[in-house]
């Protein structure tokens, strides 16, 4: 965790001096953004398996023995490192925009300590490619998303500049992320469970509907005031 956030911050500041914002501002951000996202990663967690803390205040505080969800970490992210933006009154989606291409290295970076832990990994396989956990070979799930958002990554990269309104890269980090995440979820053994469905899965499908409207919604705008 601590490589991925040293990465994302040090990308952030790069790409917002290559697009004229304030490293200064990123800095910031920052400083609100993490302990936001820490917090928000650890109470959904929290929330969604209230049967196994309920009472034990320790056991919710005691972040090292696991149990960080990335779609709290990113709600949380986004209210106080958001919420900051937009109290100073900076332009928000060039910096959210910055924001995500440094949340999709970092989520690439972050999931190697799944692997690390023995954790967040699929069920039993016979590919090549399975590790073993427990003498068991089982989906490098960790592996499968840590690839994917690398390729999410290059093509935020490549797409940044090409983008047609602030906050377009934004959407579709939500809307790439979360594509994958739907089919990988369905093939992890921890899920968070909301009675039968499993939570990631269906926060994912509300991203990419979210994402992909939300788009669509600001290059319309910015067609309009182009006219």
């Amino acid at each position: 965790m601590a490589c991925a956030i040293i990465t994302a911050v040090l990308l952030a500041m790069r790409n917002a001096r290559k697009m004229g914002l304030s490293e200064d501002v990123i800095a910031d951000i920052a400083l609100w953004g993490i302990p936001g996202g820490v917090i928000g990663a650890r109470l959904y967690y929290v929330i969604f398996e209230w049967s196994s803390y309920q009472g034990d205040i320790w056991a919710m505080l005691n972040i090292r023995a696991g149990g960080l969800a990335i779609h709290g970490g990113i709600i949380g992210g986004v209210l106080l490192g958001g919420g900051y933006v937009l109290l100073k009154k900076h332009p928000f989606w060039k910096y959210a925009d910055v924001a995500a291409i440094s949340l999709i290295i970092a989520q690439a970076i972050g999931r190697w300590g799944n692997f690390m832990n023995n954790e967040a990994h699929g069920g039993p396989t016979d590919l090549p490619w399975g590790i073993l956990v427990d003498g068991q070979r089982v989906h490098p799930t960790f592996l499968y998303e840590s690839l994917w958002n690398l390729g999410v990554f290059a093509f935020l990269m490549w797409y940044n500049p090409r983008k047609k309104a602030d906050g377009e890269v934004f959407c579709l980090y939500l809307a790439l992320y979360s594509l994958a995440r739907v089919f990988i979820e369905g093939l992890r053994t921890d899920s968070l469970m909301l009675g039968p469905v499993r939570v990631a899965q269906l926060v994912s499908l509300l991203l990419i509907a979210g994402g992909l409207a939300l788009r669509w919604l600001l290059i319309r705008r910015q067609e309009s005031r182009t006219l």
